[in-house]
């Protein structure tokens, strides 16, 4: 069973509209392009920046990650490029999104279109201490493919 709490969602503009979850057992709710322009146009390799039109409330101890929407991947190539984005639990600015065009043909981006996932999640806040040495462990320092493929 999933926490629920509330989240407030300030609409910045007309077109904008709330995150929704597509079913009971959703991890991530749908967020919505909200612009003025008809739409824009993603060419393939480019990158734009998405307005959303909402800003955001979250409790403390939370963050919200931007992620991408398994839909628009795989049938269009088009990615959230520095997913997951995080929205800081203190940001209250508009929750713009980073789309990237990875396919050859160019795709349309419109206003009210679902563009990317919102995940809200916990965080946690260490507190850094200096030391002269860290403990070994099984792996060590083996880094990238170390374990295996």
């Amino acid at each position: 069973m999933s926490a629920r709490f509330h989240i407030k969602v300030l609409l910045l503009n007309e077109r904008a509209m709330l995150p929704e979850y597509q079913s009971d057992g959703a991890a991530g709710a749908d967020i919505f392009a909200a612009f003025d322009d008809s739409m824009i146009e993603l060419a393939p390799g480019a990158r734009a920046v998405i307005p959303c039109g909402i800003a955001i409330e979250l409790p403390p101890g939370a963050e919200a990650q931007i992620r991408s929407r398994s839909g628009l991947a795989a049938k269009h190539g088009i990615m959230v490029l520095n997913s997951p984005g995080t929205i800081d639990g203190d940001y209250r600015g508009e929750i713009n999104v980073i789309l990237f065009n990875t396919s050859d043909t160019s795709s349309s981006i419109r206003s009210g279109d679902r563009i990317a996932q919102m995940v809200i999640a916990p965080v946690l806040h260490a507190k850094f201490e200096l030391s002269s040495e860290i403990s070994g462990s099984r792996r060590g320092a083996g880094g990238f493919g170390s374990t295996g493929i």
